[in-house]
This record gives C-alpha cells, structure tokens and sequence, in this order.
C-alpha cells in the first residue's frame, strides 16, 4: 500500500504542483519521492512508501538498467510475480512485486500484462521510447486511483483524490477529478511538449471471466461439474489459495475480526496457513465495539477457537462522533452506510498503527457482494436477478465497501488484503448456477457455510451467525450505531436546513438529517465534488428508506426469536 501521484504537461510551477501529493502521505509513511522524466521537464512523478516487500529496492518510480525508457509508479501486490518471473525466464533486478509489470509490458504489450496480473493494483507506466503513457486499475479497484485531465493534455493522476483538488491549471479554474474505472486501462499518447492525448479506454477483465493468469497459477486441479461436495470442495481449495498467495510481505500481518462470517473465516484460515508457512510469531486479530456489543463477544469466541493473539478495542458514542468530520475527510464520500461502516474500521486501524507492529492487515470485504450475504438477498424475485444484483454489487465495490476498506486503513498507514476478492475464487464462485448461491433456508450465504461446515475451522454457532452490518454490530441490539448517530445529528439539523436541502443540494438531495450531515462535512472538504458519489447504498427489492439491516423485517424477526 503506497500513494503513488504524477503530472503531465503541468503549465504551472512544478515545485508548487507537488505540494499537492502531500495530501496523500499518510499512504506511504516510511518514504517518500519527487522525480521529474528526463526531457519533460514538465512531467513529474510522485511516491509515499510504505515499505511492504523489498525494503532495500522498493522506492519508486522504478526504472530498471533493461528498459531506461520505462518508469512505473504503482500501488498494490501483484501475488504472481514470481511464478511469472520463472516460467518466462526474466532477470529481475530488485525483489519487488511491481518489476513484473515492466517485463510483461516489454514482453507483450499492456494488454497482456494487466490481464496477467494476479493481484490488486493501480498503476502509471510511462514508455518514453513509444511515447505512450498508460494507466491500469484491478477488476474490483480494490487500490485506489483518480485522474484529472484538461482538453489542452494536462492530466495528473493520483491514489486519492485528495491529491489533485488543488491542482492549478491556467485555462481550466475547477478541475473536474474522477475514479479511473476498475477493471480496466487506457492508453495516452505523450505529446514533445509533454501533454497527453486519450487514445483508448479498453475494459480488460470482467469478474465472471476466470482471468488469463489462472493459466500459470499452481493451484491444485479443480473438479468439473456442480455436483454439491465437488462444489464445497473447489471453494475450499480456491479460498485456501487466496489466503496463501496474500502472506506475501516483509512485514507483520494481522488480521480484522468482527466474528461474522467472512472475517473468522479469514482469520481462522489465515492462522493455518501462516503455521503452515512457519511463520514466527503469533497471528494478532482486531475487534472493536462499544460495550455489549454482539461484534465483540463473537470475535472473542473465534479468537479463542483458533488461537490468535486478540485485542479488543472499545469506544465510546462521544468518540465515534468525534472521528466523523476526519472518517468523511479521508473517505471522500458522503453515503450514508459507508460513513457509519467507517467509523469501527477508522478507529481500529489507528488503534493498529500505534500499539502494535502489524502493518498489512487481512479482512472480510467483498463476501458480502460475490456470496449475496446482504438481507435483502432473501427477498430476489429469482435466482437470475439475485445473481444480476450480486454482479452489480462487485461493479460498484470501488464506490463503497472497498473504498472504506482502503480509505480507513491507509489513513493510518497499513495495508489491506481482500482474500474474497481473489480473481480465481470470485471467478469459480460466479460461474455456479444461480440457484446454488441463492439464501436456503432462511440463511443468506448458504452454500460458503456448507463449504466450511466440517472443517472444524470456526465454532459453529458462527458458520452459522445471521449477517450483522459491521456499523450495527460494533453496537448493542439495544441502541445501534445508526440510531446513536441519529439522536445526536437531530440536534445539528433542522427542519427548515431539510426543507431547504433539495436548493442547497440538488444532486444527489439527502434525504434525512444525517445524509444532510454527512453531506455538509463533505462538502466543506470537497465543495463541488458531489459527483463523486453517483447514487447512495440501498437494499434492493423493499422499500427502505435506511440502509441499515437493523431496520429491516427479517433482523427484526431474528432479534426477537
């Protein structure tokens, strides 16, 4: 996890350019690099580190003796690196992950190479030999990226968008600064006067497709068909993999555990693999809540069972509302479920970074939408549109749970890993009919259990726990998050702000006080940015009017059962 940022064809002076990249340091706490491209002296690259792998030859951008015409700024871990450095037989001349990308690039071309990238990963490659720069963002944008460009060719690109806001262009006053899609790369021409033109924007990667890389992967031999236990079995073997592949790094992994589903199954596998690697110190699992909370008790429960190293963090209403004006500075975001969901996650990551060591943390994210684990999941009028929903959902991850994820753990320098967002795992798991992945019995994320249910790797009251939403776990039953956040926001907004909302606000309108709040902490770090949210987070099928699962029907008839 780093922040990577560059310029091209700047008009202004660069030296007060750069100032902007310093708005994204905390990405990368333990270095950081200006480099201006040599015969461009208007072009410039931006680097923060946060030394992961290769803390000798890790700074960037990397330029290697082979190819002197190619510079490479990248964010990510690309899992394959190796394997794909020996079966093409490439001289590697640093130990980092990243050097691949030149290689495949230099080998065939970028359409290759980023299908061929087993991994998470935003990236600015420059060929000054073809006078191209491309740029190129994983299937689920789980490392983030945003770029700026002017009809005259200026263009910068950047982690977080924070990073270009205040970026100067002479003929351009408000630069308009969006997310580079996931899943995708485009590719610019590098103009003598170091402006870009957009050549093309080529979708590369769809998350049904298994990806070109599974080809060279080492994986051991899937069964065909769908019959149920070969089905269990696959997922086993894939999940394992994931988790496996992700213990890549120099530095101490944890692990975030809620004792939901997603989470213990992630910690639990994550310990066996880490013993099985001989991995010499003690697994560290994070849970954090308010007193009563069900979150805390039931990670307690899983950390018991597997034996790891446990904290638990509490907080109090008083500072969950205390962190709100810093969560929505560093998310970018004014949606309402990805704020309250922020809050737990923000507070838990400083806790990480200043007591203990653990840097690259593995967490849950991305079950919920590829396993059609949210409630609303129960009330799909088909298995066809359940899977649609759930297609949807991945699309969008980049808006919502993965930018949280991101967003909240780099604010404190470490680094998330997404075991459920693998591309071989997510691939096999949308390529099961339908009807195998819908909720059964009652119980949403049906077929993930049965997979696990003989493993003995969590307890089996939480194979089997409902979904919590993490911003309603961390809180009692009795008064959640959301409603907490509710009572306090009432006194901060009031009728006639809302009765006005729809003037102040005519994109994206809140609906209630706190969307109205939310919005107005936004919108004083980011004024005019709305945009960047193109619809708020909603359960689908029922008519909520509060994304919260506390508030939904079936929660309620599981609370009192």
């Amino acid at each position: 996890m780093c922040g990577i940022w560059a310029l091209f064809g700047s008009d202004d002076c660069l030296s007060v350019q750069c100032l902007s990249a310093m708005k994204i340091a905390h990405r990368g706490p333990d270095a950081f690099r200006f480099e201006n491209v040599n015969g461009y002296t208007n072009c410039c690259f931006g680097f923060h580190r946060l030394a992961v792998v290769d803390p000798l030859y890790g700074m960037q951008p990397i330029r290697v003796r082979k190819y002197p015409y190619l510079w490479l700024c990248y964010n990510g871990e690309i899992y394959n690196h190796r394997k794909m450095q020996q079966h093409f037989g490439f001289e590697y001349q640093t130990n980092v992950d990243g050097e691949i990308i030149l290689h495949l690039y230099d080998k065939g071309g970028i359409e290759q190479t980023v299908s061929m990238l087993d991994g998470v990963f935003a990236f600015i490659l420059l060929d000054t030999a073809s006078k191209k720069v491309f740029l190129g963002r994983d299937t689920y944008g789980v490392r983030p990226l945003f770029k700026t460009m002017t009809e005259d060719g200026f263009m910068a690109v950047c982690s977080e968008a924070k990073g270009l806001v205040t970026l100067k262009h002479a003929s351009t006053p408000f630069l308009k600064v969006e997310p580079f899609l996931p899943g995708h790369y485009e590719v610019l021409d590098l103009k003598p006067n170091g402006k870009v033109a957009s050549v093309e924007m080529v979708k590369y990667h769809h998350c049904r497709d298994e990806p070109l890389h599974a080809l060279y992967d080492n994986v051991e031999k899937l069964f065909p068909g769908f019959e149920i236990e070969t089905v269990k079995n696959n997922i086993r073997i894939l999940f394992n993999n994931a988790v496996k592949k992700r213990l890549m790094t120099d530095r101490r992994i944890g692990c975030l555990l809620s004792g939901g589903l997603d989470s213990s199954l992630v910690a639990a596998t994550l310990l066996k693999q880490m013993k099985e690697a001989q991995v010499q110190y003690p697994l560290q699992t994070f849970a954090i809540g308010m007193e009563d909370s069900p979150d805390l008790l039931a990670a307690r429960k899983v950390a018991n069972h597997i034996g790891s190293e446990h904290h638990e963090v509490l907080f109090n209403s008083e500072e969950g509302i205390q962190a709100l004006d810093e969560v929505i500075f560093s998310l970018e975001t004014y949606d309402i479920t990805t704020v309250r969901a922020s809050v737990g996650m923000y507070l838990i990551s400083k806790y990480i970074r200043k007591n203990t060591d653990s840097v690259v943390i593995f967490s849950g994210e991305g079950s919920d939408e590829l396993t059609q684990g949210y409630i609303y999941f129960h009330k799909a009028p088909s298995p066809e549109k359940a899977e649609e929903e759930s297609e949807r959902l991945l699309r969008e991850l980049y808006l919502f749970d993965v930018l949280r994820a991101d967003r909240t753990t780099a604010a404190h320098g470490l680094e998330l890993r997404v075991p459920f967002l693998d591309h071989r795992f997510s691939s096999y798991y949308l390529s099961l009919p339908p009807e195998l992945r819908i909720p059964k019995n009652g119980i949403e994320k049906h077929l993930l259990r049965e997979a696990f249910e003989d493993s003995n790797l969590i307890p089996k009251e939480i194979l089997w726990r409902p979904k919590e939403a993490f911003s309603d776990g961390i809180t009692s039953v009795k008064n959640s998050w959301f409603k907490i956040l509710q009572e306090y926001i009432e006194h901060q907004v009031d009728d006639a702000m809302m009765a006005n909302a729809a003037q102040k606000f005519p994109f994206n309108t809140p609906k209630t006080k706190e969307g109205y709040y939310y919005r107005q902490i936004f919108e004083r770090h980011y004024p005019g940015r709305a945009y960047w949210l193109s619809h708020y987070w909603m359960p689908k099928w029922i008519n909520a009017t509060d994304p919260s699962a506390r508030t939904l029907t079936h929660y309620k008839s599981a609370a009192k059962a």
